[in-house]
C-alpha cells in the first residue's frame, strides 16, 4: 500500500496524539492553577492570623503574602516538572507518539524552564529588593521627625546594598567556569569569549542557579535552626496538651498573694519614717514589675477560661493526640529517609570533589519508593509533595514561634498571633521563603531518583548469541542510561550546577539530623506548656495588652 494511502490515517493518529497531549497538559496546569489559588488563600489567612491589629500596614501585609505565595508556588512546580518528563514515555520505556519528536519534547522542557526562570527571578526580586525596601521603609517610619520622601530615600539607600549582593552573585554564577576552556594556551580575550559563549548557550542558567543555591544555603541554616526543632516540639506539644486553665488561675492567684505579701514586708520598714535602702527600693521595684505581669497574666487566663476556643480545644483533645502521633511518625520517617540517603552518599559517592552525588539509589529509601509508586497516578505525588512542603511550613512556624527571631544571641522579634509587628512579619516571610526554597533540595536528598527522572524507563538491548533475535530489556532511568533516552528534570539542573553547594548540603543534612534528635530530647523533658504560652511577658507594653484584650 502506498504512503499516500496511509497519509489520512497517520494524520488522524497525530491529531489524536496532540489532543491527548493537550488534554493531559491542560489537566496538569489546571491543577497547578487550583493549587495557586489554595496557596494564595492559605498565605492570606496565615499572615492575617499573626498580624498586629494596631500596627498593621497594607504594604507590608501584601508583601508578606506575595513573597510567601511565590515561594510555595515555586515548590509546587517541582511535581509538575517531574510529571511532564515522566509522561513522555510509556511504562515499557518507549516514547509516546507525540514525544518521539525532539522538537516537541524541547517545547515542553522550555515551558518548564521559563516557568522556573520567572519564579526564581521573582524570588530574587523579593529577597534582594522588595522585602528589604519595605522593611527599611517601616524602620524609618518609627522616626516621627521624618517625612515620606526621606523614608523612601533612606530605604532605597539601604536596599542598594542588597542589589549589589544580588548582582555579584549573578556575575559570579555567570562567569565562574564549570569546565576548563578547550584552548588552554589561548589568549585572555579568547578565554573571555569562551565564557560569554557558554553563558549564551546555557541561557543564563548557571547565573540564576548560583544565586538561588546561595539563598538555599541560608535556607539550610534556617531549616537546621527552626525546622529541626519545630519537627520535635510541634507533635509533642499536641500529644502532651496544655496545663489546666483552672489550675493555672489558682496558681497565679497564689503567686500574686505571695508578691503582695513581700511588698508589704518591704513597705513596713519605712512606716516609722525611715527611708528605704537602695537594695530594698530595687527589690520593691522588681516586685511591682512582677505583680504587673502576674495581674496581666490573670486577665489573660480569665479570658482563656471563658473563650469558646479553649472549650473546643478540650473537646478535640483526642484528635490532637492522633495528629501529634501522625506528625511524630512523619518526622521519624523523614529523618530515617534522610539518614539512609546520606549514608548512601557516604558509602557510594565519589566523595567531596563530586559533591557526594549519587545517581540512583543503592540503599532502599522508603520515601523515594513511596514517591515512585505514587508518581504515575497524577496528582497523588503532587499531594504528597504539597503535604511535605506544608509540613515544613507548619513545623518551621512552630520552631520560630517557640524560639522567636534571633540574630546570634540577640532576640530581634517575637512571633505571636495578632501581635506581630510589620517588620517581624517581613522577617518571618523571608525565613519561610528561604526554608521553602531549601525544601526542593531536601526532597532531592530524600528521593534523588524521583526528582531526577520521575518514573521514566528505557529499553536496553540485551546481548544474544549470533543467529538469535535481539531482545530488549526495560530498565529504570539512571545515570548510565543513554542521554537521548532519559530526560532530566529542570529542577535538578537548577539545583546541582555547582558541586560545592551539594557538598555543603550533605554536611548540613547531618547537622539537621543531630539538631532534630537534640530537640526531640529537650521537648520530651519539658513539661506541658501554659494555655497562654507566649502571650504575657515582662517586656510587653500596655499597648500590646490592650490589643489582645480588645
Amino acid at each position: 500500500m502506498s504512503i499516500e494511502a496511509h497519509g489520512p490515517c497517520l494524520l488522524q493518529e497525530v491529531k489524536m496524539a496532540d489532543q491527548s497531549l493537550l488534554s493531559e497538559s491542560a489537566l496538569g496546569w489546571s491543577i497547578f492553577a487550583l493549587v495557586f489559588l489554595v496557596i494564595l488563600s492559605f498565605c492570606w489567612v496565615y499572615i492575617r492570623k499573626y498580624q498586629s491589629r494596631q500596627e498593621s500596614e497594607v504594604i507590608s501585609t501584601i508583601t508578606a503574602i506575595c513573597a510567601l505565595a511565590i515561594a510555595l508556588i515555586t515548590s509546587a512546580l517541582l511535581p509538575v516538572d517531574i510529571f511532564l518528563v515522566s509522561y513522555m514515555k510509556h511504562p515499557n520505556g518507549t516514547y509516546k507518539e507525540w514525544a518521539e519528536n525532539n522538537e516537541t519534547r524541547g517545547q515542553i522542557e522550555d515551558t518548564v524552564l521559563y516557568a522556573y526562570y520567572s519564579l526564581y527571578s521573582l524570588l530574587l526580586f523579593c529577597v534582594f529588593l522588595w522585602i528589604p525596601f519595605v522593611y527599611f521603609y517601616y524602620e524609618e517610619k518609627d522616626d516621627d521627625n521624618i517625612n515620606k520622601c526621606s523614608q523612601v530615600k533612606n530605604a532605597l539607600k539601604y536596599t542598594i546594598g542588597f542589589i549589589i549582593v544580588c548582582a555579584a552573585l549573578l556575575l559570579i554564577g555567570a562567569f565562574v567556569p564549570l569546565e576548563a576552556p578547550p584552548n588552554q594556551n589561548g589568549t585572555q580575550w579568547e578565554k573571555m569569549q569562551y565564557l560569554f559563549e557558554e553563558l549564551g548557550n546555557n541561557h543564563g542558567v548557571p547565573a540564576l542557579s548560583f544565586s538561588i543555591s546561595s539563598l538555599t544555603l541560608i535556607g539550610m541554616l534556617a531549616v537546621i535552626t527552626y525546622t529541626a526543632y519545630g519537627m520535635s516540639v510541634l507533635p509533642l506539644n499536641l500529644i502532651k496538651g496544655t496545663r489546666s486553665v483552672v489550675y493555672e488561675r489558682l496558681e497565679n492567684t497564689e503567686d500574686i498573694e505571695e508578691v503582695e505579701h513581700q511588698m508589704e514586708k518591704i513597705k513596713a520598714k519605712c512606716e516609722d519614717g525611715r527611708p528605704l535602702s537602695s537594695r530594698d527600693r530595687r527589690n520593691l521595684q522588681e516586685f511591682e514589675d512582677k505583680l504587673q505581669v502576674l495581674q496581666r497574666r490573670g486577665r489573660h487566663l480569665e479570658i482563656a477560661e471563658s473563650h469558646c476556643c479553649t472549650k473546643v480545644g478540650s473537646a478535640l483533645r483526642p484528635l490532637k493526640i492522633l495528629l501529634g502521633i501522625f506528625f511524630i511518625l512523619f518526622a521519624l520517617l523523614f529523618v530515617v529517609a534522610l539518614f539512609i540517603s546520606n549514608l548512601d552518599k557516604a558509602l557510594h559517592s565519589a566523595g567531596i570533589s563530586s559533591g557526594f552525588m549519587v545517581f540512583g539509589t543503592n540503599l532502599t529509601n522508603p520515601l523515594n519508593e513511596l514517591l515512585l509508586t505514587l508518581q504515575p497516578v497524577f496528582p497523588l505525588d503532587y499531594v504528597l509533595i504539597t503535604v511535605i512542603t506544608m509540613y515544613f511550613v507548619f513545623t518551621s512556624m512552630a520552631g520560630i514561634r517557640n524560639m522567636g527571631i534571633w540574630f546570634f544571641w540577640i532576640r530581634l522579634y517575637k512571633i505571636r498571633p495578632k501581635r506581630t509587628r510589620p517588620q517581624a512579619l517581613l522577617f518571618l516571610c523571608m525565613i519561610l521563603l528561604l526554608i521553602v526554597l531549601h525544601t526542593s533540595f531536601m526532597i532531592y536528598s530524600l528521593a534523588p531518583q524521583y526528582v531526577m527522572y520521575g518514573s521514566q524507563n528505557y529499553l536496553l538491548q540485551s546481548p544474544m548469541p549470533p543467529g538469535n533475535n535481539t531482545t530488549w530489556t526495560t530498565k529504570t532511568c539512571d545515570a548510565d542510561a543513554p542521554q537521548d533516552e532519559c530526560t532530566v528534570t529542570k529542577s535538578y539542573l537548577f539545583l546541582h550546577k555547582f558541586w560545592f553547594f551539594s557538598t555543603i548540603y550533605y554536611f548540613g543534612n547531618w547537622v539537621f539530623i543531630g539538631v532534630f534528635l537534640i530537640g526531640l530530647l529537650v521537648s520530651c523533658c519539658k513539661g506541658k506548656k501554659s494555655v497562654i504560652e507566649g502571650e504575657v511577658e515582662a517586656d510587653d507594653s500596655d499597648m500590646s495588652e490592650d490589643e489582645y484584650v480588645h
